[in-house]
């Protein structure tokens, strides 16, 4: 579990820098540059992210059960991440409704995603992993709208092309995810 709790603290907190330390994270950009700034967090993201695979598998070797899933999780699970699946490319698709509505979609996406993994898994690693997942996105968010008022920021309405574009990237990954790669890389078919 110590290697799971690693990434995750490697992983979430480079991506918790905006959230606690705004100022500090303003001066690093000016002082090393944009480029050099988002080359160091990557590399750290990367090394957080391979570390919470690691760790999650080899908690899963001796899980720890919590408490048995409902037989109806499984379905709520698919239709969170199928929400969640919407909203990230929301986040990155301008000019479409999810965006003017939730302000921000990947975070909110994240948030759904985690809550449809505790769910739907009653173990101690699942409790740790997807619990630190969904915590940082409720900080992050109620972060980013706190920055969002401060800077005035409006978000414009949005148009119903952009929002096909979203659903239908979204529905796709999703179905590609959840029926062919999600059995073979997490070794488990969430549906079945």
């Amino acid at each position: 579990m110590s290697v799971l709790v690693l990434g995750l603290v490697a992983f979430l907190g480079v991506h918790s820098v905006r959230i606690f330390a705004e100022p500090w994270r303003t001066r690093q950009i000016a002082r090393m540059g944009e480029k050099r700034w988002k080359s160091l967090y990557s590399v750290a993201s990367a090394v957080g992210l391979v570390l919470i695979v690691w760790g999650y598998g080899i908690a899963r070797r001796e899980p720890v059960v919590l408490w048995v899933r409902p037989v109806w999780a499984p379905h709520l699970a698919a239709l969170l991440t199928l929400v969640a699946f919407i909203l990230f490319p929301a986040a990155h698709i301008p000019g479409n409704h999810f965006k003017a509505w939730v302000k921000h979609p990947m975070v909110v996406g994240v948030g759904l995603w985690a809550l449809a993994h505790l769910v739907a898994n009653g173990t101690l690693n699942a409790v740790v992993l997807f619990g630190a997942f969904l915590v940082w996105a409720v900080v992050d968010f109620a972060a980013a709208r706190r920055r969002d008022l401060v800077l005035g920021v409006v978000y414009p309405d949005g148009a119903l092309d952009k929002d096909l574009m979203a659903v239908a990237g979204g529905v796709v990954f999703w179905a590609v995810f959840v029926f062919l790669l999600h059995g073979w890389l997490i070794g488990v078919r969430p549906l079945g």
